[in-house]
C-alpha cells in the first residue's frame, strides 16, 4: 500500500471506529468482544483497502459479523465494572441514563441476528436494503428479523414494567 492509501485508510479509521465499536457493542453486548470484533475488521479491510467500492458499508457489514461471531463463541469473557456504561457520545449522557440501562438490558435479551437488523435499522439508521446487504441475507428476512426483534423487546419491557408496578404495591408505594 502506498503512503497516501495508508494516510487515507488511517483517517477512515480514526473517524469510524468509535461509531464502528458502539455498533459492535450494541450488537454483541460486551465492549471487550466489541473491540475485537472492530480490530479484526479493520486488518481485514487494511489487506482490501484499494479493491473495496464502499469501506464504509464493508467495515459495517464485517463489524456485524463479527460481533455475531463473537458472541457465538463458546468461552465467556470477564467483564469490567467499566462497561456497565458505554463513552458514546449522545445528546446528554446523564438524561434518562435508568431508561438507557433498562433499554440496554431488555437488547441484551434479543437474539443476535434480531439484536444486529434492530441495531442497523434504529440506531445506524439504515434501510432495509442496505440492512439486508450489511447482514448477507435478503430484506425480507431483516423485516421479519426487525419485527420479531421489536415483539421480544416489547415483550421483555413490559415483563419489566409489570415486575416494577408489582414490587411498587408490594413495598407499599403504589396503589392497590
Amino acid at each position: 500500500m502506498d503512503a497516501e492509501a495508508e494516510e487515507a485508510f488511517r483517517e477512515f479509521v480514526s473517524a469510524r471506529f468509535p461509531s464502528l465499536r458502539a455498533l459492535a457493542y450494541v450488537t454483541c453486548g460486551d465492549w471487550q468482544a466489541a473491540e475485537d470484533a472492530v480490530a479484526g475488521s479493520l486488518s481485514r479491510l487494511y489487506l482490501r483497502w484499494g479493491k473495496v467500492a464502499s469501506p464504509d458499508a464493508y467495515a459495517r457489514t464485517m463489524v456485524v459479523r463479527a460481533a455475531i461471531g463473537e458472541k457465538r463463541r463458546p468461552w465467556r469473557r470477564e467483564r469490567s465494572a467499566g462497561d456497565a456504561f458505554p463513552d458514546v457520545a449522545g445528546p446528554d449522557p446523564s438524561a434518562d441514563v435508568d431508561e438507557r440501562l433498562r433499554l440496554r438490558a431488555a437488547l441484551r435479551q434479543v437474539p443476535p441476528r434480531q439484536r444486529a437488523a434492530l441495531v442497523l435499522r434504529f440506531l445506524e439508521g439504515l434501510s432495509v436494503e442496505e440492512t439486508a446487504e450489511v447482514l448477507g441475507c435478503t430484506e425480507g428476512t431483516v423485516k421479519s428479523q426487525t419485527s420479531r426483534g421489536l415483539d421480544t423487546l416489547r415483550a421483555v419491557l413490559a415483563d419489566d414494567e409489570l415486575q416494577e408496578g408489582a414490587d411498587r404495591v408490594l413495598s407499599g408505594r403504589g396503589r392497590v
